[in-house]
Parts: C-alpha cells; sequence; structure tokens
C-alpha cells in the first residue's frame, strides 16, 4: 500500500458561537472569539483507503509514495524528539492518519490492534471560562446532572484568592459527589496577567490541598521543573503538567526530579506526539509509577484528536481520565463537533466509549460539510 495523495481540508464558513468566548488562558488582555474553525487531513492511497489526521501543519510531501504502515518509521523521522525535537514539523496529524489507514486497512479499531486494555474510559468536564462564583456553581451543578464525574475550573484571576473561592463554593455544593481539578494556566503567555511567585503557586496548592482537589495542573510554568518538585512534595493532592511539551524526551527532567505527578501530553498541541507518542509517555510515566492524563484540545477539530487519544488511552492502565471540553453553551456537541457524523459522548456514568469502527473510529461527515470547504 502506498499513499497517493494528501489533501487538506478547511472550513470556508466558520462553526459560530452562541456568545463571545474568552478562555482563561488568553484573559484577561486577550480579545474573545465568536467562532470556531477546523482544518484536517484526508489521506489517499493506492487501495482505497482514506485516512483521517487533524491537521497539524506538516508539509503533504513527507507522505509521497509512502507505506502506511510503517508508521513507526515515520514517527522517528519526523517526531521522534532526538531527530526533530522542537523543528516544527508538526507531522502529528499525518501520524494519526496512518493509524487511521492502517485500522481501516485491517477492519479494527486502532486500540485493539494495539492490543486493548479496555473499551470505555472516564472524562472530565474541561471548562474554560472565569465565571463569577455562582455562575461557576450553578454550570457545575449542570455538568454534574448530564452525568460527569469530575470537572475542571481554571484559576486565572488577578487576585488568586477569588480563585480559591470559586473552588470552595463549588466544592461546598457538590461535597464528595464530583471530583474536583483545578488548570492554574501558568505556562500560557496571558495578555495582561502577572503569573504566580513559588511562594503564592506553594500557598494555593496547600490550600487547595485542603478542599481535596484530585490534581493542580500547571502552578507554574512547564520550565520551572525545581519549583514544581518542591511543590508536588509538598502536598498530597497530584501535580499535573505537559501539555505544550514538544516531544517525549521533553517529560525527562519532570519525571526524574519528581515534578509531575501526571503527564499530560496532547496527540497534536506540541505536533510531534500523535499516537505513537502519547503511549511511550504513558509507558515512560508507568515506569516511574505517575499516571497520564491527556490534554485534549477543544475547537472544531475535536472529535478527531479525542477519537485518537481515545484510541491511545484505551492500551494502557495507568490513564485514569482523558479531558473533555465542555463548557456550555460555547464549548458543546453543536459547536465542536459538527463534522462527525457520530459525535463521542459520555454516558450516565460519566464514561466514552472508545469509538469502535475502524482506524481511529469515527467518520467525517462529507454531506454536511460539502458546501463549507475549502481543499487545498
Amino acid at each position: 500500500m502506498k499513499v497517493t495523495k494528501v489533501e487538506i481540508i478547511h472550513n470556508k464558513q466558520p462553526i459560530p458561537l452562541p456568545e463571545p468566548w474568552l478562555s482563561a488562558w488568553n484573559a484577561p488582555g486577550g480579545k474573545p472569539v465568536t467562532s470556531l474553525g477546523f482544518s484536517f487531513y484526508k489521506v489517499y492511497t493506492d487501495e482505497g483507503i482514506v485516512g483521517i489526521g487533524p491537521h497539524t501543519g506538516a508539509s503533504a510531501s513527507f507522505l509521497e509514495g509512502f507505506d502506511p504502515f510503517n508508521v513507526g518509521t515515520f514517527w522517528n523521522t519526523h517526531m521522534g524528539g532526538k531527530r526533530s525535537g522542537n523543528s516544527g514539523k508538526g507531522a502529528a496529524g499525518l501520524e494519526i492518519a496512518l493509524w487511521d489507514i492502517i485500522g481501516k486497512a485491517a477492519g479494527q479499531p486502532v486500540y485493539k490492534l494495539l492490543g486493548a486494555c479496555r473499551d470505555k474510559i472516564l472524562v472530565y468536564a474541561a471548562t474554560s471560562r472565569l465565571l463569577e462564583k455562582e455562575q461557576h456553581v450553578r454550570q457545575v451543578m449542570d455538568i454534574m446532572n448530564e452525568g460527569f464525574k469530575a470537572v475542571k475550573l481554571r484559576l486565572h484571576r488577578p487576585n488568586p484568592w477569588d480563585d480559591l473561592a470559586v473552588v470552595e463554593a463549588v466544592r461546598d455544593v457538590v461535597g464528595d459527589e464530583m471530583t474536583i481539578l483545578v488548570d492554574a494556566n501558568q505556562n500560557n503567555p496571558s495578555i495582561g496577567y502577572n503569573f504566580w511567585p513559588r511562594r503564592t503557586a506553594l500557598k494555593m496548592a496547600r490550600e487547595l490541598d485542603n478542599l481535596n482537589v484530585y490534581y493542580l495542573e500547571e502552578p507554574l510554568p512547564r520550565k520551572d521543573v525545581e519549583g514544581l518538585a518542591e511543590i508536588a512534595a509538598t502536598v498530597d493532592m497530584f501535580i499535573a503538567g505537559g501539555e505544550h511539551s514538544p516531544t517525549i524526551y521533553d517529560f525527562k527532567e519532570h519525571l526524574l526530579r519528581g515534578a509531575y505527578d501526571i503527564v499530560q501530553p496532547d496527540v497534536i498541541l506540541g505536533g510531534n506526539m500523535g499516537i505513537t507518542g502519547v503511549r511511550k509517555v504513558a509507558e515512560i510515566a508507568d515506569y516511574f509509577e505517575r499516571s497520564i492524563i491527556p490534554h485534549v484540545c477543544s475547537g472544531g477539530n475535536f472529535s478527531i484528536g479525542l477519537a485518537a487519544t481515545l484510541q491511545a488511552m484505551a492500551t494502557v492502565s495507568n490513564c485514569p481520565l482523558v479531558e473533555y471540553p465542555y463548557d456550555p453553551p460555547i464549548l458543546t456537541t453543536d459547536t465542536m463537533q459538527t463534522i462527525v457524523k457520530e459525535p463521542i459522548l459520555i454516558d450516565k456514568d460519566g464514561f466514552v466509549k472508545v469509538p469502535d469502527k475502524p482506524g481511529i473510529g469515527i467518520e467525517i461527515d462529507e454531506e454536511k460539510l460539502s458546501e463549507k470547504v475549502v481543499v487545498t
């Protein structure tokens, strides 16, 4: 089998949002957005099989005449870290498309080809905005009623004690019925935000620990390994991070020095992970008796990124949760899963079923997109 052509599909018409969206990681100085977009690869083969992967910036020339079953060679050459490092090849989306082709050729979902551990995974609702305390409480109650068993709150206000007040209010209402995770977003270059110094981060970690928070994500910038290790050693709560790590090798120091209890690679965000990479990170973390809870990007490509993540995480045993961006009325099935025939939804117990169609398990709704895309 050989790759014969690669298309990049872009949205011609944006996906409108019901109200302007200012994410916590862009607050306070960022500009709200009013729509979402999508962009994905279609990789064609000489046997008529077409693979799908989120567009991550890589040149389609990487795959000319390539045998999809040599995905390991592709990963080592273009995404392996030691060779590509931070070269900006951004080939993760192409790697996902190769796995999609392999699964379709075999007539099996990728996770079964790689060795399945399970067929459903617990997810948490990842909210994205800095709302008023009362709004957060109402939203979390609604999310809990929809079946979610865990929710992530953002901490990125000018006064960190206002962040703490939100978590306290939510804990008071949900009690022990819901797991609370928090993300300080201290690795994001937010415009106009004064980042936490180490002492503030440590104080916040202690207070959140007392509120029985499951994990604190990115309390300090990713490269402050020493500071992250100090916090991790001080509290019982887990310390998490790593969504921006471009290669598997960027987790080495954090794991050696105990800076992360939970690693959070993203299949596409750094451009060099893909399905192969996040599985490698899971294995490395398991060696250090750590867990993996992958980051999953929101937006119009959400379904593709989530499907690829679920395929990978269904093959490992140290992944207790997977991120599921959900922040109604903005980040919803209607805004983030418009391009697929069957959205990936949670069940009444807060789990999602790993897509079980051949490949990464999803089908693009070609009819719905026929007048809404540009092909390059």
